[in-house]
């Protein structure tokens, strides 16, 4: 019942063939069916403009230092609290558990 169904080797396909047969005789129409050639282009094309490469003033690099440190001081303040969020309501539902614990224990010792 759990062994595996092997085909007999006769009728097991060989490794250099293909269970599906290929597609012969499929002819796609064209795309579409007015017979036009490509217009040349009537102005030449220019390359891009070269952008300018970015320069930094010493006044820039203080407004984005300043602002790179406000920006961890807010998300680390935002991520402390979480914390703290998680460990004040872990720390009272021990304290909740420890009572109902005890006042269970107190009702079956009566």
């Amino acid at each position: 019942m759990f062994t595996p169904k092997i085909p007999p080797p006769d009728t097991a396909p060989t490794p250099g063939t293909s269970l599906v047969p290929p597609l012969t005789g499929l002819v796609h129409p064209p795309a579409c069916t007015c017979h036009h050639t490509p217009a040349a282009p009537t102005t030449p094309v220019t390359a891009a403009p070269a952008r300018p490469a970015v320069q930094f003033t010493p006044g820039s690099l203080v407004v984005a230092a300043a602002g790179g440190t406000a920006m961890v001081l807010v998300i680390g303040t935002v991520l402390v609290s979480m914390l703290l969020a998680v460990a004040i309501t872990a720390a009272s539902v021990a304290i909740c558990a420890v009572v109902l614990r005890s006042l269970l224990n107190n009702q079956k010792g009566n």
